[in-house]
């Protein structure tokens, strides 16, 4: 009987080590997730924020030479202006079929790496 009662007490000080352990690795493997999330959205800020001013600037010098090149600064940055009026309307049509997705599709994909 005492050897049933030391083989009980045994089996639940291994469960009770699988428990913790598995505790461990999934506390584990949710602070990696959430990590590679927060990284990979810190990263892609970045570099958005480096194109917004590769842009800006590569379209003001656009607008520049259009003015330069029509006697007229107003008109040379209303062209570059109207461009980004054409870009605002097909980035909001096609928002909620192609936009939304995308960005919804990209971030399931990084949490189940």
């Amino acid at each position: 009987m005492g050897e049933i009662k030391d083989k009980a007490e045994e089996l639940t000080e291994h469960v009770g080590d699988y428990l913790e352990t598995f505790y461990k690795l999934t506390a584990l493997n949710a602070t990696g997730k959430a990590t590679g999330i927060i990284s990979a959205g810190i990263t892609s800020i970045v570099v958005m924020l480096f194109i917004m001013f590769a842009m800006l600037f590569a379209f003001m010098g656009i607008g520049w030479w259009l003015g330069e090149q029509m006697n007229n600064m107003l008109a040379g940055f209303g062209i570059v202006s109207g461009f980004y009026i054409f870009l605002i309307i097909i980035i909001l049509t096609f928002r909620k079929s192609f936009l939304f997705p995308l960005i919804r599709n990209i971030l399931i994909r990084k949490m189940y790496e």
